[in-house]
């Protein structure tokens, strides 16, 4: 029996996730997985297969959110010769594929109502037609559906059966969040770093201990899928040089550079803060390129083009301290003649600007744009 999938982790909630997972895997009953998107509900479904007397048989996995609701019942279930346009012979579908192994129905909660219908009588009955055809097939398919959605809310509005949703969750599994798995976290990291140091045969230094706490403390909002990707995109990118935080807030920094915080209706308050979360570091990040850039350059500026800055006591509050007299300058004047005064000291030589300022190129390059300089 191949058992090459394995659900990693030491944390509590993965070790009683392994154990219920084992304990249903040597039965028939439908499974559900609940859990957020990228937290790895496929490897759950597929550990749960290669641990049960299917082992040997078809895994087939179906997202049925990316499937056209349209054509879903004949991927789902085949159709005839005729069936329908572009019918020009019959088919077997997924369910006559998996037939003695299991078949995965991924985004359960993305399913038209209609095709609900049909997938409940394959749970209660274990028979089927395909599209166009009378005649009835029956099947023998371990069925493990998962969702990120709640499908509980999605019943109360209508948008899925309740009669097939408590058919389903006869045994529900919940993955949790990387975010509450604690000390998985670097487990999975080493772990990906060892299947991407072969398949790309790269020799990696290693993790500074300070970039493994960065790690601990960041939300990743694309759970384990994040982090694997992030693994991958390190290894190749930094050459397998050692990872450290300034490293890992600047690719975390690239990756989330285009997530929107508009807000949508099928985020959860966590997921809105993960993504708070992650502008913060984008922000963070910027506020010190802006404060070592004037630290570095304010002298020469003010000798070449005087500044005159409000008073800012330390320790005085804002009742006790007296209005300037003086002329106050906004931080974005300030800052533009800073880079103006850098610019004309290096003859315009962006390079030797932006290591003076102690920003990247690519940041100075915004800043001129955005300042006409």
């Amino acid at each position: 029996m191949n058992r090459s999938i394995d659900i990693l982790g030491h944390s509590a909630a993965i070790l009683q996730l392994r154990e219920l997972a084992q304990k249903v895997a040597v039965t028939d009953v439908t499974v559900l997985i609940t859990g957020e998107t990228g937290s790895g509900k496929e490897v759950l479904a597929r550990f749960i297969h290669e641990h049960s007397r299917r082992a040997g048989k078809s895994f087939i996995p179906v997202n049925c959110g990316a499937i056209p609701s349209g054509i879903i019942e004949s991927e789902l279930f085949g159709h005839e010769k005729g069936s329908f346009t572009g019918a020009v012979q019959a088919r077997k579908g997924y369910f006559e594929s998996a037939e003695k192994g299991s078949i995965f129905l991924d985004e359960i909660g993305e399913m038209p109502l209609e095709t609900q219908v049909k997938f409940l009588r394959v749970i209660e009955t274990g028979q089927f037609q395909r599209v166009g055809a009378s005649e009835t097939i029956s099947t023998d398919v371990r069925i493990i559906a998962a969702t990120n959605r709640n499908l509980h809310q999605a019943v109360a509005e209508k948008n899925f059966r309740e009669d097939l949703y408590y058919r389903l969750r006869s045994v529900e599994l919940q993955i949790p969040p990387l975010r509450e798995r604690g000390g998985d976290i670097l487990i999975l990291a080493e772990h990906f770093v060892h299947e991407f140091e072969r398949k790309h045969t790269i020799a990696f230094e290693g993790f500074s201990p300070e970039s493994g706490e960065f790690m601990l403390r960041y939300p990743w909002p694309g759970n384990v899928r994040e982090l694997r990707n992030l693994i991958e995109s390190l290894l190749i990118l930094e050459r397998g040089k050692k990872i450290t935080p300034d490293i890992l807030e600047r690719h975390l920094l690239q990756r989330n550079r285009h997530k929107s915080l508009v807000h949508d209706p099928t985020r959860t308050e966590k997921n809105e803060l993960n993504l708070i979360y992650s502008s913060l570091i984008q922000l963070r990040q910027e506020i010190g390129e802006i404060r070592q850039m004037l630290q570095q350059v304010l002298p020469a500026c003010q000798a070449s083009s005087p500044l005159l800055l409000p008073p800012y006591p330390a320790e005085a509050s804002v009742s006790e301290t007296a209005p300037s007299e003086e002329p106050t300058v906004p931080l974005e004047e300030t800052e533009k003649r800073s880079i103006a005064a850098a610019l004309r000291k290096f003859g315009g030589n962006k390079r030797k600007t932006a290591q003076m300022l102690g920003i990247n190129e690519r940041t100075l390059y915004r800043k001129i744009k955005d300042y006409n300089l």
